[in-house]
């Protein structure tokens, strides 16, 4: 054997295992990508989910203000209710008469 011919043997030899590492390596990459891939399809699907339910906020928050509005109103009534009871119940010393004479 000649040395063009051992040189160039050694040239392909080196070339397959260049090119077998160079394939691993692409499918380490390809494999990867895929997963970020599908990790990626996963924050986009939940962050549309979270989108769809936020929006929904300022519309809850709307009723939510009412009701507590009316809540707060209710509790005001009650507190003068009371307070116009205690003020009764403190000058009338016998109540039950003074219900009876009113009826």
């Amino acid at each position: 054997m000649d040395a063009i011919t051992i040189v160039w043997g050694v040239s392909l030899i080196i070339g397959l295992v260049v090119i077998g590492v160079v394939a691993i390596l692409l499918g380490l990459i390809k494999n990867t990508a895929a997963k970020i891939d599908v990790a990626a399809g996963e924050i986009w699907t939940q962050g549309k989910l979270t989108a769809n339910n936020t929006i929904q906020i300022p519309l809850f928050l709307s009723t939510t203000n009412r009701v507590v509005a009316k809540i707060y109103d209710s509790a005001v009534n009650i507190v003068g209710g009371a307070k116009a009871i205690q003020q009764h119940a403190e000058g009338c010393p016998g109540c039950p008469n003074c219900i009876l004479q009113h009826h």
